[in-house]
């Protein structure tokens, strides 16, 4: 900087820091003015994980719909907690729904751990105190759907098959070296394969990443048989019965085309700017149809892959009761599905008889949730009855309390970092706010970045400044 420019003073890293944390605590500010003059009703998702250096924390993400109807997403915590234990949990959101002065909260997303059932549990005898709760909090619950995805396909990988795990060591033993690598690019290249993605290796509990290596290496089959002839060490290190074939390439596509349903149902229902709720019942309904059809199949492996996802699918999906019935009304609210889709769709998948039975209940929740509104704001709507239709047309508009739902789902790795919680906070919290509304943070990329800072803060004592009122736990390297 000296060499380009010299009059250039650069900060001390104590003015930076300082500097850092004064925009978050503006920016703060300024959202916690927005959200009380723009917003009826919020939604929360949270996520928990532990760091490295075993600090538990919590991502708390706020979605409401503002006064012109316009779709929001705020991060507006990210602390340290106690421990992942249910109470700790409840007692953090609590903590941050003070902070931030929202009472009026409509659903809360969630993992399907116990601890988060027994989070949920507090915060709705917390809610029903404050006395701003809908129907008694009984839609305040709402399961992680692409959560319960996860949860499916695992069970259905859970004995994945021969021809997989030798896909799994062909890409492994090219990816071991820069020199196998580059051979094998050569090959792809003498079998003129147009192919722009690079061979990726899986994490066995991550499914996602076993699609996207079975998707990317079935395209290079031919490319791996003409390694396989030139390079007398890949059969040799792998054994005779090693290295993939015909019939495995023909079972991972099939693997891979399985996946591929999960795969793209997960990044369509995890979109976080533009309403998701209106799809779920649409999608399980899907769901469904394609687990029915893989539990008849013929194929001995996919019907017993087919049986363990249609096992955890009823787990979660098959009761009603035991779902926030909100996913079904988002659906009856869609002018493209009303209540002919729904009465569909339930017949379709349970028959004639239940599926009957579960509209009319669905059906008669939904006209439940409309008298309480219709009598929670029978006052107002006297009160206005007798303005101009532009007037009442003005006033609704301000007064509806059941905005959409928004679905969102951070994935978080276990990161690295030496940063103090409070700077993590701000650093992450400030630059979700400052970002442009088309892009939306990555808080896996920003963790990462986080850690160029750790010589930073032995010098500055940003304890100071304030922060997050979280417990945070003492700190063990």
């Amino acid at each position: 900087m000296r060499a380009i420019c010299p009059k250039f003073k650069i900060p001390s890293r104590w003015t930076i820091s300082r500097d850092c944390y004064l925009v978050y605590v503006e920016e703060r500010s300024k959202l916690k003015s927005y959200l009380k003059r723009n917003c009826q009703r919020v939604s929360l998702t949270t996520d928990t994980w532990t760091s490295l250096q075993r600090i538990n924390y919590m991502c708390i993400t706020a979605h409401f719909i503002d006064n012109d109807w316009k779709l929001h997403k705020k991060i507006i915590n990210f602390c340290p907690i106690t421990s992942h234990k249910g109470d700790a949990i409840g007692r953090a959101i609590e903590t941050c729904l003070l902070e931030w002065g929202l009472d009026k909260i409509f659903t809360i997303t969630v993992d399907n751990a116990s601890s988060n059932d027994i989070a949920i549990s507090y915060l709705k005898k917390k809610l029903a105190n404050w006395g701003v709760t809908v129907s008694n909090s009984d839609y305040l619950h709402m399961r992680c759907m692409a959560h319960i995805v996860n949860l499916v396909v695992m069970d259905g990988l859970k004995d994945v098959g021969e021809s997989v795990l030798k896909v799994r060591n062909a890409v492994r033993y090219i990816r071991s070296s820069p020199a196998r690598l580059k051979k094998f690019k050569e090959c792809v290249e003498y079998e003129k394969i147009d192919g722009k993605s690079s061979l990726c290796l899986d994490v066995p509990t991550r499914w996602n990443s076993t699609y996207l290596m079975l998707n990317i290496a079935q395209k290079y089959e031919r490319a791996f048989e003409r390694y396989e002839s030139q390079e007398p060490m890949f059969r040799l290190e792998l054994g005779e019965n090693g290295v993939p074939d015909f019939h495995d390439w023909s079972e991972c596509r099939k693997m891979a085309e399985m996946l591929s349903h999960f795969y793209e149902l997960t990044l369509r229902i995890s979109g976080s700017r533009y309403i998701t709720s209106n799809m779920f019942f649409g999608e399980i309904s899907d769901l469904a149809f394609i687990l029915n059809q893989w539990v008849d199949s013929t194929n001995v492996e996919v019907k017993n892959m087919g049986d363990r996802m249609k096992k955890k699918f009823d787990k979660y999906w098959g009761d009603i009761d035991k779902m926030n019935k909100l996913i079904y009304f988002a659906t009856v609210l869609d002018p493209r599905d009303k209540f002919e889709y729904m009465e569909f769709q339930f017949c379709q998948m349970h028959g004639e008889e239940k599926g009957e039975q579960l509209f009319q209940k669905v059906k008669s929740s939904l006209i439940d949730l409309f008298n309480e509104y219709k009598k929670k704001y029978q006052t107002d709507c006297e009160q206005i009855s007798d303005n101009t239709s532009s007037q009442l047309s003005s006033g609704s508009g301000s007064i509806i309390n059941l905005k959409p739902k928004l679905y969102l789902k951070h994935h978080y790795k276990k990161q690295k970092s030496s940063l103090t919680p409070r700077i993590v906070e701000a650093l992450i919290c400030a630059q979700d706010w400052t970002r442009s509304s088309n892009c939306p943070i990555n808080v896996e990329e920003d963790l990462e970045e986080l850690e160029k800072f750790e010589e930073v803060l032995p010098s500055v004592g940003l304890t100071q400044l304030g922060g997050s009122s979280c417990s945070t736990p003492t700190l063990n390297s």
